[in-house]
């Protein structure tokens, strides 16, 4: 991923997600792919041209159309935004987070071990 993390707006992630679904999609293909109710063409199409500036999307040219494709997969920007986010509300300390989720019983005992059991398998890494 690139060195800076850029964060989406609602709408450029909802893009995003759809996209990330399809692979490679024209704009018609979006708009389909998506709940209702549907952005207009221009909209999504105007999106797609803040994510390609953005650098999260690209395009081939297939005659008049433009056939999208992510260039930043799901999963660097999930980290990215989840980094983004513990950043801001838990003082960058994933420990104050899953504190915060155990304290409002939004997680329970049967899931920490299973989290301490994958951070156990993959060796504590950072």
């Amino acid at each position: 991923m690139r060195q800076s993390f850029k964060p989406l707006t609602k709408a450029e992630e909802q893009v995003m997600q759809v996209l990330w679904q399809l692979e490679k999609a024209f704009v018609k293909d979006i708009i389909d792919a998506m709940p209702g109710p549907r952005p207009h063409y221009n909209t999504v199409s105007t999106i797609l041209k803040i994510l390609s500036d953005k650098g999260f999307v690209s395009y081939e040219s297939i005659g008049k159309s433009n056939h999208y494709f992510p260039v930043v997969n799901k999963e660097d920007y999930s980290k990215g935004s989840m980094k983004q986010f513990v950043k801001r509300y838990f003082k960058g300390s994933f420990t104050d987070m899953v504190s915060f989720f155990v304290k409002e019983k939004d997680i329970s005992v049967a899931q920490l071990e299973d989290l301490l059991k994958e951070l156990k398998q993959t060796g504590n890494k950072k």
